[in-house]
């Protein structure tokens, strides 16, 4: 620990490039974390959005939302004309003086489905294709699809992201493996001598693992402090986020756990490149 104390600024610079390398797939599994937390809040039962043929009438539409509602795989059906559906698109969307300029109303009524509480995903998009099959039915939405696009995203996601640690990983290794490597050619007298007098490898690779595992445990403290310093700086801008949406959603950080899981993987690092290094160069130090 000495030997790397005695070079405050070289250290800081491992520490920080190791941090930044570590912060950066941490920082994005943490924010595929907060996204997971966020969606789960939206998993509401599934609803199925039936738009009809804009020639089809009123008393032709509450007709067949009553013949939905007398469906056994259907729990409850809601209409909504498409005069109500403006109004509420109206309040709504902010665009109340264009809308009053239109000369027609363009949208159609709608009929909302909501499955049986029993009805899995699969079962409520085999609901889906058998409604819109309806010949009033223009179009059936399955409001729950565009959560399943979030999710598959976030599986592509995560794989992205441990692609890009593996790669950073391998930098951090190469990174540390070349810091061992200028150290040993520094003390290369001095290792000469120890071998000299008997020294074995392994009393003279000691020292190295010992800095190695030093660099690793502080690029990792370095990276936990990166992403608590972003996610305390975005803090307040998502609350601000969430409340205009009446939603009370938080940044989620590392923890505790994490920040240590992060150190721990930073000094297993340290010492990987550090063995690596000097199994490397060790062996071609020989006294003459």
């Amino acid at each position: 620990m000495q030997r790397v104390l005695d070079n405050p600024v070289s250290s800081a610079m491992t520490w920080l490039v190791i941090g930044i390398a570590l912060a950066l797939p941490s920082g994005l599994n943490v924010a595929l974390d907060n996204i997971s937390q966020l969606s789960a809040s939206w998993d509401s039962p599934a609803q199925i959005s039936l738009f009809l043929h804009d020639e089809v009438s009123d008393q032709r539409a509450r007709e067949l939302q009553s013949e939905l509602s007398a469906r056994a795989d259907v729990s409850v059906s809601r209409f909504v004309s498409r005069e109500e559906a403006l109004e509420e698109f109206r309040s709504l969307s902010g665009f109340a003086d264009v809308l009053s300029s239109l000369q027609a109303n363009p949208l159609p009524h709608l009929i909302v489905v909501a499955p049986t509480q029993d009805s899995d995903q699969l079962a409520a998009a085999g609901l889906r294709a058998e409604l819109e099959a309806y010949p009033d039915v223009a179009q059936a939405v399955l409001d729950m699809e565009w959560l399943q696009r979030l999710n598959s995203l976030m599986m592509l996601g995560r794989r992205l992201v441990w692609a890009v640690a593996g790669l950073l990983i391998l930098g951090v290794l190469l990174i540390l493996g070349n810091t061992i490597r200028l150290a040993i050619e520094s003390r290369r007298e001095e290792i000469v001598i120890v071998k000299l007098v008997g020294g074995s490898n392994a009393f003279v690779r000691r020292p190295f693992l010992y800095t190695g595992l030093w660099y690793g445990v502080g690029g990792g403290l370095f990276a936990g402090l990166l992403v608590g310093a972003s996610l305390w700086f975005l803090q307040d801008t998502v609350a601000e986020l969430a409340r205009l949406y009446q939603s009370d959603f938080r940044l989620r950080g590392l923890g505790i756990m994490g920040g240590l899981n992060l150190i721990i993987l930073g000094g297993m690092l340290g010492l990987a490149g550090a063995w690596l290094a000097v199994s490397r160069h060790l062996a071609d130090i020989q006294p003459r």
